[in-house]
C-alpha cells in the first residue's frame, strides 16, 4: 500500500502487480491505513487501485492453505467491511477498472464509488463458482444494489460494465482513467468540508439495519 496525505486527504493506493487480492497482506494494510488516517486527522479518505484492476476478491491461495486459514481470512474481510461501512471518516473508492466479489464488498462499503470508464467488469461471482452469500454480504448488497438488479447481480452473477454498474448501484459514477483522481479528490474534499462528528453519528444511523445484521452474522461466526 502506498499512503499519503494529500490536502487534508488520505489516499490509500493498493498495487500487488497483480490483482490486488483481498489476503491477509491487503488487509493488514488497509487497516493500517484506516489507523494512520485518524491519527492524523484526515478530513476523508481515498481507496485506490491499480490501474486496470481495484480488486480480483479473496486471495485464493489462502483457501489451498485449509479451511481454518480460508475461514480467517475471510472473518478479517468480513471484519474490514463492517469497519469501512461504519467508518467515521467520509471514505472515497476510486475504483480503477474491474471490481470482483470481495472487491466489489468493499467499494459498496464506501460512502461514494467513482468508477473508471472502460472494458472492465464489475460482478459477484458467488454464485457462479459455488460458494455462499452469508447474511453480512446480503445485507451489504440489499444496502447498495437496487431492487430490479438484486436477482440478476447478487444471484445470477451478471457481470456488469462500468456504466451497468451505476445503474444497479454499484457505482455513484464513471468518468475518464485521466479524470479519476481529480474526480475522487473532488469528492473527498467536498465531504472532508461536512461537521465531522456529525457525518460520523449520521452515518451510523443511515446505515444502522445494515451494520446491526453485519455484525450478527460476524458475532455468529466466532
Amino acid at each position: 500500500m502506498d499512503y499519503s496525505l494529500e490536502n487534508n486527504i488520505a489516499v490509500l493506493t493498493f498495487d500487488d502487480g497483480k490483482a490486488n487480492v483481498v489476503g491477509h497482506q491487503l488487509l493488514d494494510d488497509m487497516n493500517a491505513g484506516l489507523d494512520r488516517a485518524q491519527s492524523e486527522n484526515a478530513g476523508a479518505i481515498i481507496i485506490c487501485g491499480r490501474d486496470g484492476i481495484f480488486s480480483g476478491g479473496f486471495d485464493l491461495g489462502e483457501f489451498k492453505k485449509g479451511i481454518e486459514q480460508g475461514q480467517a481470512m475471510v472473518k478479517r474481510g468480513f471484519e474490514l467491511l463492517i469497519r469501512l461501512a461504519g467508518f467515521p471518516l467520509p471514505i472515497v473508492a476510486a475504483c480503477t477498472g474491474h471490481c470482483v466479489a470481495m472487491g466489489a464488498f468493499i467499494v459498496m462499503a464506501c460512502d461514494s464509488r467513482v468508477g473508471t470508464r472502460g472494458d472492465f467488469k464489475v460482478t459477484l461471482p458467488e454464485t457462479a463458482i459455488g460458494m455462499d452469500l452469508p447474511p453480512i454480504l446480503m445485507a451489504l448488497t440489499e444496502s447498495r444494489i437496487v431492487k430490479e438488479h438484486l436477482i440478476r447481480a447478487a444471484l445470477q452473477s451478471e457481470m456488469y460494465n462500468p456504466e451497468q454498474a451505476v445503474t444497479a448501484g454499484f457505482l455513484d459514477e464513471v468518468v475518464d482513467a485521466e479524470q479519476l483522481n481529480d474526480r475522487t479528490m473532488e469528492i473527498a474534499q467536498r465531504l472532508s468540508q461536512l461537521p465531522q462528528a456529525q457525518y460520523a453519528a449520521n452515518k451510523l444511523r443511515v446505515r444502522a439495519n445494515t451494520l446491526s445484521v453485519m455484525a450478527d452474522d460476524l458475532a455468529s461466526m466466532s
